[in-house]
C-alpha cells in the first residue's frame, strides 16, 4: 500500500526541501510543526500544520504539540487488526505512514563553551523521540527516517513502487533506536556529570557516567593478528578522508591515528614531515620546504621507515612526494594533497593517502582503553591543549640553554611524549637524531637512540636529549652526555634531582624541568 500521510519535523533541515517535493509529487499528504512547516511553505511546498490537523493547539512554548492520541494513534495501530482499525475509526484517527524527524541538537548544545543548565534543559528533545520510537515500533507498515543522508534512497523506493520495503524500514527503525539510546546516553552523562560537579566543584571533572556507543563504520579484513575479528566504530571519518588505496587495516588505524596526534603538535608551524613505525616516530624534521623536512626525518632511520606512516602539516607537493615514492609506506597523512603530489602517489595502488579534515582533539578530550571484564579506563588526551595547563619550563642547572639549545628542546619536547615509555630522542633544532623507545630501563632507550644515530652516521654532539620522564639516576645523564648532548630536558621529581642537576653541572650540560611527565604505555 502507497505512503498516503507522512509527519515531518526536523531541526535539521539539509535537504528538506527536496525531499519532501518528491513525497508531494507522488501523493503524500504532509503533516508538519512550527518551523519545519514554515520552510515547506516558504519553498511552494503545501503542509497541513500539526495543530490543524489534531484540533489541539501548541503549548506551553512548544513543549506539547505531537503527544497527541491523533499522532500517535496513527503511527502505532496494527494495519489489518480489526480491533485496533474499528479503535482508530471510532475515534477518527487517520494512518500516518511515515515519520521524518531529527532532534533538538542536545549534544551539540552541551558542548559550546560557557552553556547553561537551563538551556541544556531546553534542548532536551521530548516529542521528537516519542514519534521516532512509536513509528519504529509499527515499521513493520511505518516508515521512520532520522536521517537525511538517508532522504535520497528512500525518495527513489517511493517513486518506484509508492513506499519503502520492508527491508528499509527495518534498517530505518535499528538506527531509530541507536540513534535515540545515544541521545538518552548524551543526556544522561551530562545531567550525572552537573551533579558531581556540583557536590565536588574543586575537583578534576572525570564524566560520572562513561558511554560508549558507536556506530560501525566500517569491517576490518582482521585485527592486530589475522585470527582477531575486527571493525572500526564511531565518527572516524569525519575526521579523515581516504582519497586512494585499499582499505584500511586495523594497524593502520592505529599507526596513522598516532602520526595525526603527533603532526598536530606543529599545527601552523613550518614545513614538518614525521615517520611513525607501530606507532612510534622514528624519525621527524622540519624546514624550508617538506621535501628537505623529509630528508632530515628519513635521516634518522632509514630502515624503519619501511611499511611506515607518514604525516605533513602542510599540502604534500610534488617534490616532497616524488622522495616519499622511493620507499614503500603504508599510509600518507596530509591536510591536502597538490595535483602533482596526487599524479605521483597514486600510481602507487596500494598506498593509501588520508586527508585531515579536522583536528582529532575535536570531541569528548576523552581517550579510553578496554581493560577487561567489561571494565575501562578513561583519562583526559595528552594533547597540546592539556600541555599547556601544567609545564612550567624551568632551567635548572648551572648553564642556562643557549638559543639553540631552548629551540631544540622546544622542538624534540613535542615529538618525546608520543614515544612508547621509556622515551628518550636526541635532537637537533629541526630533526630528531637518535630515537629510543619502549624499553624497561631509561638507559636502553638512550643506549638504542646513541646506536640508532650512529648507524644513521649522525652526530649527537651539541643534540639535546628529550626524556619524558625523570631520570631516576645519574647515569642515564652521564650516558647523554657522553654521547654528545649538551642540553636535557625532562619533567624533573625524582628523589636524586639534586644528584642528576649535579651531574650535569660537571660536565656543563644545561637542563630544564618541565614539571609536567608523559608515560605512554
Amino acid at each position: 500500500m502507497p505512503i498516503q500521510r507522512a509527519l515531518i519535523s526536523v531541526f535539521d533541515k539539509t535537504g528538506l526541501v527536496p525531499f519532501a517535493r518528491t513525497l508531494v509529487e507522488q501523493g503524500v499528504e504532509i503533516i508538519s510543526t512550527g518551523g519545519t512547516a514554515r520552510a515547506l511553505k516558504d519553498a511552494g511546498i503545501t503542509a497541513v500544520e500539526l495543530s490543524d490537523y489534531t484540533g489541539f493547539p501548541e503549548m506551553l512554548d512548544g513543549r506539547v504539540k505531537t503527544l497527541h492520541p491523533r499522532v500517535h494513534g496513527g503511527l502505532l495501530y496494527i494495519r489489518g487488526n480489526k480491533d485496533h482499525e474499528a479503535a482508530v475509526t471510532q475515534h477518527k484517527i487517520s494512518s500516518i505512514d511515515m515519520v521524518v524527524v531529527n532532534l533538538y541538537p542536545f549534544e551539540q548544545t552541551v558542548a559550546r563553551e560557557g552553556v547553561t543548565r537551563e538551556e541544556a534543559i531546553e534542548n532536551i528533545d521530548i516529542g521528537g523521540p516519542s514519534m521516532l520510537r512509536s513509528a519504529a515500533k509499527n515499521h513493520e507498515s511505518v516508515t521512520v527516517v532520522t536521517d537525511p543522508n538517508d532522504y535520497d534512497c528512500i525518495a527513489e523506493e517511493i517513486q518506484a513502487s509508492g513506499n519503502t520495503s520492508l527491508s528499509t524500514r527495518r534498517k530505518l527503525a535499528l538506527k531509530v533506536y541507536q540513534r535515540t539510546s545515544e541521545y538518552d546516553a548524551a543526556i544522561a552523562e551530562y545531567l550525572a556529570t552537573q551533579e558531581e560537579l556540583a557536590e565536588n566543584p574543586d575537583e578534576p571533572q572525570t564524566p560520572a557516567r562513561l558511554n560508549i556507543l558507536a556506530h560501525r563504520s566500517q569491517k576490518l579484513r582482521y585485527g592486530e593478528n589475522p585470527h582477531q575479528a575486527a571493525a572500526l566504530y564511531g565518527r572516524f571519518f569525519d575526521y579523515f578522508e581516504q582519497l586512494h588505496g585499499k582499505a584500511l587495516s586495523y594497524n593502520n588505524i592505529l599507526d596513522l591515528t598516532a602520526a595525526a596526534q603527533l603532526i598536530q603538535e606543529f599545527e601552523g608551524e613550518s614545513p614538518t614531515l614525521a615517520i611513525l613505525k607501530h606507532t612510534n616516530p622514528c624519525g621527524v624534521g622540519q624546514a624550508e620546504n617538506l621535501k628537505s623536512a623529509w630528508d632530515k626525518a628519513f635521516a634518522t632511520d632509514k630502515q624503519a621507515p619501511f611499511g611506515g606512516i607518514i604525516a605533513v602539516n602542510q599540502i604534500l607537493d610534488g617534490p616532497c612526494a616524488e622522495s616519499i615514492r622511493e620507499i614503500f609506506s603504508e599510509v600518507i597523512i596530509a591536510p591536502g594533497f597538490s595535483t602533482d603530489a596526487l599524479d605521483i602517489l597514486t600510481k602507487k595502488k596500494n598506498l593509501r593517502l588520508l586527508q585531515v579534515k579536522q583536528p582529532m582533539s575535536i570531541g569528548s578530550g576523552w581517550e579510553c582503553r578496554s581493560v577487561g571484564a567489561d571494565s575501562f579506563l578513561a583519562q583526559q588526551r595528552d594533547d597540546s591543549k592539556s600541555t599547556e595547563k601544567v609545564e612550567v619550563f624551568e632551567s635548572v642547572a648551572d648553564r642556562s640553554p643557549s638559543d639553540k639549545e631552548g629551540k631544540a628542546m622546544r622542538f624534540g619536547w613535542k615529538i618525546v611524549k608520543h614515544l612508547k615509555s621509556n622515551a628518550i630522542v636526541y635532537v637537533g633544532s629541526d630533526r630528531t637524531l637518535g630515537v629510543g623507545a619502549g624499553q624497561m630501563s631509561r638507559v636502553d632507550s638512550s643506549r638504542i637512540a646513541v646506536w640508532k644515530a650512529k648507524e644513521a652516521g649522525l652526530s649527537l654532539k651539541g643534540s639535546v636529549v628529550c626524556s619524558d620522564a625523570f631520570f631516576p639516576f645519574p647515569d642515564g645523564l652521564i650516558a647523554a652526555a657522553e654521547a654528545g648532548a649538551t642540553a636535557a630536558i625532562q619533567p624533573g621529581g625524582s628523589v636524586r634531582d639534586a644528584e642528576v642537576i649535579q651531574a650535569a653541572n660537571e660536565r656543563d650540560v644545561a637542563m630544564v624541568f618541565t614539571k609536567a611527565r608523559h608515560f605512554r604505555h
